[in-house]
């Protein structure tokens, strides 16, 4: 049996784009894609904040150092700029994996800028 568990997370990025005439996905900066372990391509979920919109896509790169968080297409119709987002992505494993198993969850600053420990 496997089981969904959290792989990675962004806690309450600010968004800083909504691109309504695009093919679709979210981009994130690759700073937060790489802390994060988020992949190109990978599906995520977003999780808006300020209005409870929760929907599904998938992680285009960004430019690194840039802090962009960008909801493309369709979705960009369930956020505002400036809103905060959870992005989150599970993977699935095996539940003594799961158990070992510790995800990646980073908390940007108000600019999308990884903070300092």
């Amino acid at each position: 049996m496997t089981i969904e568990i959290l792989k990675s997370k962004i806690h309450r990025a600010t968004l800083t784009d909504t691109e309504l005439d695009y093919i679709g996905s979210i981009t994130i900066d690759e700073d937060l894609m790489e802390s994060a372990g988020l992949l190109d391509g990978e599906k995520v979920h977003i999780y808006n904040i300020n209005n409870g919109e929760r929907l599904e896509t998938y992680v285009i790169r960004g430019e690194r150092g840039s802090g962009m968080i960008s909801l493309n297409g369709a979705a960009a119709r369930k956020a505002f700029k400036g809103d905060k987002v959870i992005i989150v992505s599970y993977a699935s494993m095996d539940i003594e994996e799961a158990r070992n198993f510790n995800p990646t969850i980073i908390f940007p600053d108000e600019r999308n800028k990884l903070r300092q420990p």
